[in-house]
């Protein structure tokens, strides 16, 4: 060999943000895994990747009354809704709400309508699921609807690794059987539960607490991790419940 082609082979290229070694292992330019950080309710922000998504930001009223607002800046805002308790633009960042197909900085995020209460719709309107990649996990946001899935969602969502669900029940919030049917049918590596009441509710709240769907998943393991939680690119293949708090 050349002292040319020994340095060639030693050369690491530089593509597609990623160190392509001579080997030909491919290094990322961000080490996979999130850090994830909970504000209550349904708003949780995801960094990893060089990115971070807010899932749901709200205003303190509703179900939120009393909660502190989470008046963040993030690469990209997901929301169910446009609701004050749900979508509130009080951040900073590229502010999703609509179904359809984007991509923000090396964000590929997917979004598609479900009905947000149990009846087509017709009480509450329509809210979009999300999907998206971050740091070498699959996502899927399911913090706004209490529909049932259908055949092609359940295609669209795939087995995502990191599944986040609303599980309080209510007029537009699954209940804990109806959350355990929509985990027991996508199989994700992680679930992490939102739109519950820890304590008393506000007057006029109807979602309840956590329990009913931990009960309702007897047999999976839970974690009660706290307000932050280190997830790694690479999860078990079984389902773990990580309960934030």
């Amino acid at each position: 060999m050349s002292v040319h082609q020994r340095v060639q082979s030693l050369c690491s290229t530089v593509l597609n943000g990623s160190v392509l070694l001579a080997i030909g292992t491919a290094v990322p330019a961000h080490a996979a895994g999130v850090s994830i950080t909970n504000y209550g309710h349904s708003a949780l922000l995801i960094r990893g990747g060089g990115q971070s998504v807010m899932v749901n930001p709200f205003r303190a009223v509703g179900c939120a009354k009393g909660l502190a607002e989470p008046r963040v800046n993030a690469s990209v805002i997901l929301a169910s809704s446009e609701l004050p308790d749900e979508g509130a633009r009080i951040g900073g960042g590229t502010y999703l709400a609509k179904p359809g197909s984007y991509r923000v900085g090396g964000l590929k995020i997917e979004g598609f309508a479900a009905p947000h209460d149990r009846v087509g719709g017709r009480r509450f309107g329509q809210a979009t699921v999300w999907r998206w990649q971050q740091a070498g996990l699959s996502f899927a946001h399911l913090g706004g609807t209490a529909a049932t899935l259908s055949g092609e969602d359940k295609v669209l969502l795939g087995r995502p690794d990191v599944l986040i669900i609303g599980v309080g029940g209510g007029g537009k919030v699954y209940n804990g059987e109806e959350a355990a049917d929509v985990v027991r049918s996508l199989n994700p590596r992680r679930v992490i539960p939102v739109q519950y009441i820890n304590g008393e509710p506000p007057a006029g709240c109807d979602l309840g607490d956590v329990q009913p769907f931990l009960d309702a998943m007897a047999g999976t393991e839970v974690r009660k991790v706290g307000p932050t939680l280190s997830l790694p690119g690479s999860l078990g293949d079984n389902t773990v419940i990580d309960v934030m708090r």
